[in-house]
């Protein structure tokens, strides 16, 4: 008998990637290496030309892996434009393309490239983006991201309680009104557990016990609280991919440390409509970043 989940998942997944990808208005490089760039949209709503409007960072998913990039997320980038946001798209080098020992499938993400990437993404983006959107309002940025796209998010977010010896770790928080993290990998150890995307936690973290122990101080969101930015979770209960206990268990660490995370359960949704144009989940998250963004 099929499975319901399954067929569930991969329905709301080919839905997801049903859309065709929406060209930029502008691209910038952020560094030399081809995917060291990221995608501007203009805001496309009635506002008027000149409006200030906020500008919303995307950090596509894809578990870390070479073969998703940012294309899948053009669409919800498109559609966040057309709800008069300014939107930069980044992308940022991810897993080698060949299987990492007995895992299968191409390896999750670098390291530490694809933190220095995002590091040097969002350290260069107010200059790049006052070049291409000038009317973005740099003042109103809110971060979101999508599985390990999340992730990459409440990372972003959480560099200045990064450890002391961090080459990522910022001084002070950042200049950000919050972020909208969707469907995160936001607890390694969790996730690991749950057997997440095929073990991807453990391999953009190098693969093996050892640098698990010693790098996840340095990546994982569960380990990096409290942030004091604004954060709310956005998840499917019926996710299959990134379940929910994931999450949660990030929601759980941030009591923990005094800190509260906003958590928006969605009932009969899977991992995919968080981003999908077409699905009635999609408008939920278009809410929450506005929340915090206007």
């Amino acid at each position: 008998m099929p499975d319901p989940a399954v067929e569930r998942d991969a329905a709301e997944a080919a839905s997801a990637f049903s859309h065709p990808p929406v060209a930029p208005d502008a691209t910038a490089a952020y560094g030399a290496h081809p995917d060291q760039v990221v995608d501007f949209y203009a805001p496309r709503d009635a506002s008027g030309p000149g409006t200030p409007a906020p500008l919303v960072v995307v950090l596509h998913g894809g578990a870390w892996r070479a073969p998703y990039d940012r294309q899948h997320v053009t669409p919800f980038a498109d559609l966040l434009a057309r709800r008069g946001f300014a939107v930069a798209n980044v992308e940022y080098r991810r897993g080698r393309s060949l299987p990492h020992q007995n895992a299968e499938g191409p390896v999750a993400g670098r390291w530490p490239e694809t933190f220095d990437d995002v590091a040097a993404a969002l350290d260069a983006l107010p200059a790049l983006a006052a070049a291409a959107l000038p009317t973005a309002d740099l003042r109103r940025t809110v971060i979101t991201g999508h599985s390990a796209g999340g992730q990459l998010a409440l990372w972003a977010a959480a560099r200045h309680v990064l450890p002391a010896d961090a080459a990522w770790r910022l001084p002070e928080p950042p200049a950000l009104r919050g972020v909208v993290a969707l469907a995160p990998i936001a607890d390694f150890t969790v996730a690991e557990d749950l057997g997440v995307c095929g073990g991807a936690s453990a391999q953009l973290l190098g693969g093996g016990p050892e640098p698990f122990a010693t790098r996840r101080p340095y990546a994982d969101p569960a380990a990096l609280l409290p942030t004091g930015i604004a954060t709310t979770v956005v998840q499917g209960r019926e996710d299959i991919v990134v379940p929910p206990r994931v999450a949660e268990s990030y929601v759980e660490a941030a009591a923990k440390a005094g800190e509260t995370v906003g958590l928006t359960l969605l009932d009969d949704i899977g991992h995919f409509p968080l981003i999908d144009p077409a699905a009635d989940a999609c408008a939920v998250v278009i809410e929450e970043i506005s929340q915090l963004a206007w």
